[in-house]
């Protein structure tokens, strides 16, 4: 019997956009006709995410840009060489990369991104149902997963296998899995991928080569030779798991091999479905210290030292607008987010480069162990025309409206709440008990939040472009929010009328903008 094979090299896997249409590609055809293309097409976003680091680590191989001992200036000029370049990648640089490496998902001893010696080092498989995202899987609820059930596992097409296996490497669970022995060690814990509850800020220019020279980042340290660094499939062994993993090396290390998670596909004899996956530990090591350069840094100065920096969380409830701050405001230590590091080299760009570049967002809001609430993206307009480098006073009124319209939505989920407690409770006056999200809110904070936030997104690109004091605008915003979720209760409450007009009177002098806020500064922060 033949032993199953899907080269994703070049098997149609890959969805893309061309033009007006959608196709498959494989990996060869998608570099080599990148300058073709629009970009990827993914129905499954956190796999999207994973890919663009993946095809950012081969792109930086194919073009000569992985090289740690360049210059920046030197390795800024030959990007943009390349960013001038009409006919794409080099194609027998692409095609030597792909002939040298294997790419065979299914391959019996070096399965893409697997593990073949799973097969024997875990006593029973983990299912199909618990490697793909929406099926149910063990306890999760079934009702949620169409006609899936745990119990009844369908096989699953090896393209849509290949998303889920990135979605996993880099989003994967902490907690219990499938046992593995090693030696003398058996263990069914793993640690979460590295891009666990995150959200991605991901740079997309005209085309997908565009694009994919843009997600590259120069070197920046000290003392790495080019030779250090490897991918998993570049690698001539499956790291072992009991090793400590290996130093954190640019590009390929960071972006492609800080998995947590070890994972073996189980194909059908034809390899057009996998019908079943052993999912578990690949190392019970701490995972190193690593700057995802797709990633917002948040810095919180009283926190302890090893928690003072941390990846933004991905919040289904915080709209993509918010996000732009940490985009267009240059680094400063006086701020709490820490722009993406891929971001920080776009004034080297051509302009016709630049100017037309947007960010594609992708967050996929999870808990720290096994809960996935709900992924989400967003594309947003050409905005490096208002960076701090180009337009600092733009910048700087974009920061001020975000915060002004986080402030109002605080005072709003508060008063709304202590307006609740005192119509309902026996004892008004007295601050609710709760955890201090959304979804600790009462009835009438919810209410209002979620009328709130769309005009108050309406509001903001607004006031951007014009000189309103935006704590005002916001206040009146949240007024209207307030008022529309909770006028049926003036007739069904006694107690309405008074501690509604506490809040309004309260959310009003909210609305005065705070006398110590700093007035924003034209200054620059010089890049390369």
């Amino acid at each position: 019997m033949a032993t199953p094979s899907y080269p994703i090299d070049v098997r149609p896997c890959i969805p893309v956009r061309r033009s007006d249409h959608t196709e498959y590609v494989g990996l060869r055809t998608l570099l080599a006709d990148a300058h073709r293309l629009d970009d990827l097409a993914l129905p499954l976003p956190p796999a999207r995410a994973a890919l663009y680091r993946i095809l950012a680590a081969i792109c930086a191989r194919i073009t000569g840009l992985d090289d740690p001992q360049t210059p920046i200036q030197d390795w800024l000029a030959r990007r943009r060489r390349l960013l001038t370049r009409t006919d794409g990648f080099d194609p027998e640089a692409v095609h030597a990369y792909f002939d040298a490496h294997e790419f065979d998902l299914f391959h019996p001893e070096r399965p893409w991104l697997q593990d073949a010696a799973l097969a024997a080092q875990c006593a029973k498989s983990s299912g199909i149902n618990a490697l793909v995202y929406g099926r149910p899987a063990g306890n999760n609820l079934a009702w949620f997963n169409g006609s899936h059930t745990d119990t009844d596992p369908q096989p699953l097409p090896a393209r849509e296998a290949l998303w889920n296996l990135l979605a996993y490497h880099y989003y994967g669970p902490s907690g219990r899995c499938t046992a593995r022995t090693v030696g003398s060690l058996t263990s069914g814990q793993l640690r979460a991928g590295p891009l666990r509850s995150t959200v991605s800020f991901h740079p997309r220019g005209r085309t997908l080569y565009e694009t994919l020279l843009l997600h590259l980042t120069p070197y920046r340290g000290e003392g790495q030779d080019r030779e250090d660094d490897a991918c998993p499939w570049e690698q001539p062994h499956t790291p072992h798991p009991l090793r400590v993993p290996p130093e954190v090396t640019w590009p390929g290390q960071l972006l492609t091999g800080r998995s947590r998670h070890a994972v073996l596909l189980v194909a059908d004899p034809d390899a057009e479905h996998v019908t079943d996956a052993y999912l578990t530990w690949a190392t019970q090591h701490p995972g190193l210290e690593a700057t995802d350069p797709y990633l917002v840094y948040d810095l919180d100065p009283k926190a302890p030292a090893d928690r003072r920096r941390s990846a933004r969380r991905a919040d289904a409830d915080r709209a993509l607008w918010r996000e732009l701050e940490a985009l267009v405001l240059a680094g400063d230590e006086h701020r709490p987010g820490c722009r993406p590091e891929v971001f920080t080299t776009l004034n080297s760009l051509p302009e016709d480069t630049r100017a037309p570049l947007r960010v594609w967002v992708c967050g996929f809001d999870q808990d720290g162990k096994v809960n996935n609430r709900i992924w989400y993206t967003g594309l947003t307009p050409p905005i490096w025309p208002w960076a701090q480098e180009h337009d600092p006073v733009k910048a700087s009124r974009i920061a001020e409206c975000r915060a002004a319209a986080e402030t109002l939505a605080a005072a709003l989920h508060t008063t709304a709440d202590r307006a609740w407690r005192d119509t309902t409770s026996l004892n008004p006056g007295v601050a609710p008990r709760r955890g201090g999200g959304s979804r600790d809110a009462s009835m009438w904070a919810r209410q209002a939040l979620a009328s709130y936030w769309p005009h108050a997104e309406e509001a903001f690109w607004q006031l951007i472009d014009d000189a309103r004091p935006a704590h005002g605008v916001f206040a009146a915003v949240a007024i209207t929010a307030l008022s529309e979720a909770t006028s049926a209760a003036l007739n069904h409450f006694p107690k309405a009328g008074p501690a509604l007009a506490r809040a309004l009177l309260t959310l009003r002098t909210a609305g005065a903008p705070p006398s110590d806020t700093r007035q924003p500064t034209g200054a620059t922060h010089s890049q390369p």
